[in-house]
């Protein structure tokens, strides 16, 4: 019963959220996602005691949940086949190294920042440094890590309300993404940076967020199953429960490996991606692939992120994390402008035409997560005609390398490190990533400048050369 009130106060708040988007000027102005809106204003109402019939605790289960199905659901989507030439599959390769090795930098970065924040301002608000880790959890991958990385501090490592504190980090970020992407976005737009790609000003539909009649739209998905038989959305969602048992399966026996093997077991979403994969490959070894539509799989990747976004805001109790919230602002506001200024620097120098999409969707995804970099993406161009989208997947390829990273915090975590050796070995691994971006050629002269538009800046090179 709980669950479902939880579900049912989320799912009004959501409308909610899309009313306000489409009525209020401020908000529609900057394109903040309905999900979000409706986190805030589920946030305050679980704060005020207004609702009693559910609590925080039951909104922090949810989101570790969806956060598995979200990754099951990734695994099930199959990679669309495009008939790209060389050059153009030479550049979704460039783009998706450059991005994912520069969100890599960040994630060994953030956490390092993050403990010397919380060093130098937490100990007056006796809040532990360790909480510091937290960050890169929460701003580059999102409220689903948050809550689980911080459900395996405070189970495998003691670290009290761990799982709020990355949750409350996690709220800031995605804020902040919209805050701070939406007008970079527009004054890209308004200095002719998304020409060749975008357009020249946002369509009405999205800052509506959502489609009339006259629209022109865009189709969900086919049917794959005779419905007489078993509904289409019935088989997509038996796919995911099948994953769902196998990945805790795998889970158990990971557990079972002596010493790492409880904390490896706790990450539910690792197996249910893998399931994915395996259910996947299992259906096409026996011709059936073509009952999973890919439109559609990943319209239920899309709600499980939005219902995600809303139970994480509506997770985060401020009697709980109140005593912290100077630290945890900070902290935030540092990570904030050390991303900003990351992005904006090295997105200028990838090398292509795209590389201000690349800059907003890599800018959403290091406060966010991808679904956030892409929303960004689609202010510049609706119809996501670069390869920038495509780029924001492959990239998840490039990002294998931050599993250095978690596997440095846990040690630190579980005491094999201390504190200061820990911070040394989360640096270690940067300098590698940017002789990386050198090695690439994905760290090399601008390509757009916001004083300049895209043209002058080029006609501009070819004058230098």
């Amino acid at each position: 019963m709980s669950f479902m009130i939880a579900f049912g106060i989320a799912s009004i708040l959501l409308c909610v959220g899309m009313i306000i988007r489409s009525k209020v000027s401020f908000i529609k102005n900057m394109l903040v996602p309905a999900s979000v809106i409706a986190g805030i204003l589920g946030m305050i109402v679980m704060n005020t005691n207004l609702i009693q019939a559910t609590n925080a605790e039951m909104f922090t289960m949810i989101v570790t949940q969806l956060f598995t199905i979200t990754f099951i659901s990734i695994g099930l989507t199959s990679n669309n086949k495009t008939n790209k030439d060389n050059a153009v599959g030479k550049q979704i390769v460039k783009g998706a190294v450059g991005m994912g090795m520069l969100w890599n930098l960040l994630y060994a970065l953030t956490p390092v920042v993050g403990v010397i924040v919380v060093l130098l301002v937490g100990s007056h608000f006796g809040m532990d440094a360790l909480y510091g880790l937290l960050i890169p959890f929460a701003f580059t991958q999102g409220p689903g890590q948050a809550a689980t990385f911080g459900s395996i501090f405070e189970q495998q490592y003691g670290i009290e309300n761990a799982a709020m504190v990355g949750l409350t980090f996690a709220a800031i970020g995605f804020i902040a993404c919209f805050l701070v992407g939406v007008p970079i976005a527009k004054y890209g737009l308004k200095r002719g940076l998304a020409k060749k790609y975008g357009e020249s000003k946002i369509k009405d539909y999205i800052k509506r967020g959502y489609y009339t009649k006259e629209d022109k739209r865009e189709s969900i998905g086919q049917e794959t199953v005779f419905s007489g038989n078993m509904d289409t959305m019935t088989f997509h969602f038996t796919m995911i429960g099948i994953c769902y048992v196998l990945a805790l399966g795998m889970a158990h026996l990971v557990s079972l490996i002596p010493g790492a093997g409880p904390t490896l077991g706790g990450m539910l979403f690792i197996y249910g991606m893998l399931a994915g994969y395996l259910v996947k490959m299992i259906l096409k070894k026996l011709r059936m692939d073509h009952l999973l539509d890919n439109t559609f799989q990943t319209k239920i990747t899309g709600w499980s992120t939005d219902y995600l976004v809303v139970c994480s805001f509506m997770a985060v109790q401020f009697s709980i994390i109140g005593q912290w919230i100077v630290p945890i602002i900070i902290e935030s506001i540092v990570i904030i402008i050390l991303t900003v200024a990351v992005v904006l620097y090295f997105g200028k120098r990838v090398g292509g035409d795209n590389d201000f999409s690349r800059t907003l969707g890599l800018l959403g995804t290091s406060l966010g997560t991808v679904p956030s970099g892409i929303a960004l993406v689609r202010i510049i161009e609706p119809s996501l005609r670069s390869t920038t989208a495509i780029e924001l997947g492959m990239m998840n390829i490039p990002m294998m390398f931050s599993y250095v990273t978690v596997a440095t915090i846990m040690m630190i975590m579980a005491g094999t490190l201390s504190v200061t050796a820990g911070i040394l070995w989360l640096l270690a691994p940067v300098p590698i990533y940017l002789i990386l971006l050198k090695v690439f050629k994905v760290w090399g002269k601008k390509t757009y400048d916001f004083k300049e538009d895209t043209e002058t800046l080029k006609a501009k090179k070819k004058s230098y050369a």
